[in-house]
């Protein structure tokens, strides 16, 4: 695949994160599941949640990137992603094209680089955090912050490509 269309795999990778993070959940807080899977009551997966999300987050925005002609690499590949998301949203770009989208309710693109800063500092916080237990409600926040994001993103590319 060329590189103006890679962005349909990050997009891709992106729901197969946020599935991944949603079936995961679901399997941390089911007990019928748990049973099924052979799994201890108490045993969670809240740590994967926040950590699949906060992926979904990343390829999301490495699919919007792509559609701009910017490409980020290893090493420091989720700094310089970030970095490159933050100089979009400051130049107001992401900004109108969400504005284009919504008339009534705007999503501004300042909540989606928060969300991707956050997402990128709790992956860290929490995945190492002891009690998988005690981290139900940022994986929580972690999911609800996944889909929006690459709901949002989504809009985005599907508008961008529109127009062209």
């Amino acid at each position: 695949m060329d590189s103006d269309r890679k962005w349909i795999l990050y997009i891709q990778r992106a729901k197969n994160e946020l599935d991944l993070a949603r079936a995961i959940f679901k399997l941390s807080i089911n007990k019928a599941l748990k049973v099924e899977f052979e799994l201890k009551e108490d045993t969670t997966f809240y740590s994967n949640v926040i950590s699949n999300s906060y992926y979904c987050i990343f390829y999301s925005a490495k699919a919007f990137l792509n559609t701009k002609g910017i490409f980020t690499t290893p090493p420091e590949e989720h700094k310089n992603t970030l970095a490159e998301f933050e100089r979009l949203t400051l130049t107001g770009e992401i900004d109108v094209e969400l504005l284009q989208i919504y008339k009534s309710i705007v999503i501004k693109a300042d909540e989606l680089l928060g969300i991707f800063r956050r997402e990128k500092s709790k992956r860290g916080r929490f995945t190492y955090k002891k009690l998988p237990q005690a981290n139900f409600e940022p994986a929580k926040e972690s999911l609800m912050n996944a889909e929006k994001f690459l709901k949002n993103i989504n809009l985005i590319i599907k508008r961008t490509n529109q127009s062209i």
